[in-house]
């Protein structure tokens, strides 16, 4: 017998709409793969938007750009809640919350609100591009060589727009040494790699206690891909036997259990 939320669910899978976003958002279709795409190549240019944008006045022209990308994001937003299948669970997933603080930022120009702090949150976007994975290594032979590198370098990346926000949104007003955001990324990454050149600190106990994340969180995101780069290049490909996930690209047998292996020659690039 189904629950409230699948037989809800199987109710709008009827409608004509909530099918064709699900054909876009999930089938494997050349057509929906283009659409993810297009949406990834939206979540990064949003994302160059905030952070040009924080260098430049108010105008009122930003303000209805701000409120467009809103809107996109909202219609987004919505379709995936369409087409959800356990709409309780999505709506409970802290990215949901993220991307409706996203929502309301750039929305709050329609009603004069300055909170303009919670827009970085819409980084936190690109973990979804997660399930763009698959595609991305059937595609691309580059990315297939560099997975972990690549995931690594933006799960670093991302922190860092995240924190550099904080910093800049919350010292702004009150620290003469965050005037820009260029101040705040150059505190961030100098707290992160632990250089601490200590001409820009953080002021008051929320200061700290930002400091004391950057330098935790920070530091081992920094460690993660260090190790990567200097981890010897293997290639993913999982033992039919034991499930081992790395072997060396000319590997034959699987270290781990002996089995012969057949990892698929890629060619020349």
């Amino acid at each position: 017998m189904l629950d409230a939320s699948s037989r809800q669910a199987g109710g709008f899978s009827r409608w004509p709409m909530v099918e064709k976003l699900r054909f876009l958002y999930e089938s494997d279709a050349p057509e929906a793969h283009r659409f993810r795409y297009g949406l990834l190549l939206f979540d990064i240019a949003t994302i160059l938007f905030i952070v040009v944008t924080s260098f430049l006045p108010r105008y009122g022209a930003l303000e209805w750009v701000d409120v467009v990308i809103g809107l996109a994001v909202l219609a987004d937003f919505l379709a995936r809640i369409a087409i959800s299948r356990n709409r309780l669970r999505d709506l409970a997933h802290p990215v949901t919350f993220a991307d409706i603080a996203a929502i309301v930022s750039f929305l709050a120009p329609v009603v004069g609100e300055g909170i303009g702090f919670l827009r970085i949150l819409r980084t936190v976007r690109l973990l979804r591009t997660y399930q763009l994975l698959a595609r991305l290594r059937a595609d691309s032979v580059f990315f297939r060589r560099n997975e972990e590198l690549i995931i690594a370098t933006v799960n670093l990346g991302v922190f860092i727009f995240i924190m550099t926000g904080f910093v800049y949104e919350t010292q702004r007003w009150t620290n003469e040494k965050i005037g820009n955001y260029v101040d705040a990324l150059y505190f961030t990454i100098a707290a992160l790699t632990t250089t601490g050149f200590g001409d820009i600190t953080l002021t008051g106990t929320l200061g700290h206690l930002i400091s004391v994340i950057i330098m935790i969180f920070g530091v081992t995101l920094f460690l993660r891909l260090v190790q990567v780069l200097l981890r010897p290049n293997k290639v993913r490909y999982p033992c039919p036997v034991c499930g081992l996930q790395r072997h060396d690209r000319d590997a034959i047998h699987c270290k781990a259990c002996g089995t012969i292996l057949n990892i698929p020659d890629e060619g020349a690039v």
